[in-house]
């Protein structure tokens, strides 16, 4: 399969790759690739959803090493990750004016636009869908988190309504342990966000059970 060739967004400057969503596409999904990564990373679990549906694979704005990609930096640490909340909070922007961007390139509605990501893709999903619940339909957290640092830009209870957000991870995970996960699933419960949790086996990686349980969930939402 010949992979789809690299675009630019003039508008913000992100790159990516597109998949399906051929003709006039009535939904988008957009997937985030994990710190270290780049967009080629979650292509598998867009080809399981693409279809009628555009999915896009962004690529983080900053530059990490040869082939290395970021949406923030961070580091790990024995108390658990410190990052750089500027960047986090510069990159959840500019992920938002893609999206509207996209929205408007391909007469796309926001409740026919969802957006996921892997690990530190995740994380701009969710703060992206939270803070500007209005560009999206709903959101995924593939072996992610939600940032505490969020909390300052998070939208009301009445605007967060209508979202819906999956969160998978792995019960092996040692990069960001499961518990991240329960703590997700809390706070969205705190949020009144409707969301499906799912934990899987496995460690710090988008499994085969987990990118069937998403794709399962995708195709309700946008059905």
């Amino acid at each position: 399969m010949t992979e789809p060739a690299l675009i630019n967004d003039p508008a913000t400057g992100l790159s990516y790759r597109r998949l399906g969503g051929s003709g006039a596409p009535g939904a988008c999904v957009v997937l985030l690739h994990g710190v270290g990564g780049d967009e080629t990373n979650l292509a598998g679990v867009g080809a399981a959803i693409a279809g009628d549906a555009l999915v896009v694979l962004p690529r983080g704005p900053l530059t990490l090493g040869p082939g290395q990609y970021g949406w923030f930096r961070v580091s790990f640490t024995a108390s658990g990750p410190v990052i750089e909340a500027a960047q986090a909070d510069s990159s959840r922007q500019l992920v938002t004016r893609f999206v509207t961007q996209l929205q408007a390139t391909h007469g796309i509605a926001p409740g026919k636009t969802l957006i996921a990501g892997f690990s530190q893709g995740g994380i701009i999903s969710a703060s992206v869908a939270l803070s500007a619940p209005e560009r999206v339909a709903g959101f995924g957290i593939l072996s992610g988190r939600i940032l505490p640092e969020l909390r300052p830009q998070l939208a009301s209870r009445e605007r967060l309504a209508h979202l819906r957000a999956f969160v998978g991870h792995g019960l092996q995970d040692n990069k960001l342990p499961a518990s991240w996960a329960q703590r997700s699933d809390q706070w969205l419960a705190e949020l009144g966000v409707v969301h499906e949790t799912c934990l899987h086996p496995g460690g710090h990686t988008v499994s085969a059970a987990m990118q069937a349980d998403f794709a399962a969930w995708v195709r309700r939402l946008l059905a």
